[in-house]
């Protein structure tokens, strides 16, 4: 199944504030596109809508040909979402919260599952002690494992390296690539442009909802991505 992104005149407001403003976006299956832009841009709001955890004001969403609106069980099934907070149950253990999404998925073989994940992730020391014991960084790897566990067909990530260290961002972008290979579609949004390049294929820039610039990117597009930040444009 393709697991294209598709937003149709999507706008959603908070008030007299207008986050996201009849955006239309398409995101192909298997792609990994970083969302950029300044504070406010819209780009933590337009992942939430795309993760069902908000629903738009008017317009259409479609992902994996699904419709949140209609089909939010089977879209949440095949969507996973990373944001400032792990949704993890701080109470249970590292290896509790990740049996819990074994079970939720109906996942085979999840002991073994488990304990890849645990490893690829450098948690294994820590897999039996509560998760609220956690450092913010332990408690994002924790995350990336259930999210390992998961394979999702569409990944959402809100400003995911946000307080790893070196190792374990290394780490997360070695899975972001490997779940692409495996045709999963990633969104992810980042203010930082070696963060981009380093794992997308091309970028959106938002400036009060609504697109100021997409295109493809790679390492050789630094310098002009980062020019196209600092833009008038891209605070419009």
């Amino acid at each position: 199944m393709q697991n294209t992104i598709e937003l149709s005149d999507v706008s959603r407001s908070f008030g007299r504030v207008r986050a996201v403003d009849r955006l239309n976006l398409t995101i192909a299956s298997g792609t990994a596109t970083a969302l950029m832009g300044p504070n406010g841009a819209g780009k933590t709001t337009l992942l939430k809508l795309c993760a069902t955890l908000l629903a738009p004001d008017s317009g259409r969403i479609r992902l994996a040909g699904l419709d949140p609106a209609t089909d939010g069980a089977a879209v949440r099934t095949r969507t996973a979402y990373l944001g400032h907070d792990s949704h993890l149950y701080a109470d249970l253990t590292a290896e509790e919260n990740l049996r819990f999404t074994a079970r939720l998925h109906r996942l085979a073989d999840g002991h073994r599952r488990i304990d890849d994940a645990l490893d690829r992730i450098g948690l294994r020391a820590a897999a039996r002690r509560p998760v609220r014991t956690f450092s913010r960084g332990m408690q994002q790897r924790c995350a990336l494992a259930r999210i390992l566990l998961q394979q999702p067909g569409v990944l959402l990530l809100d400003e995911p390296a946000t307080g790893l260290d070196v190792t374990a961002r290394d780490v997360l972008y070695e899975i972001v690539r490997e779940l692409r290979r495996n045709g999963t579609t990633v969104l992810v949004t980042t203010h930082d442009v070696s963060e981009c390049v380093a794992i997308c294929d091309s970028a959106i820039l938002l400036a009060r909802g609504r697109v100021t610039w997409s295109g493809a990117v790679g390492p050789a597009d630094r310098a002009t991505l980062e020019e196209r930040l600092r833009s008038p444009l891209a605070s419009a």
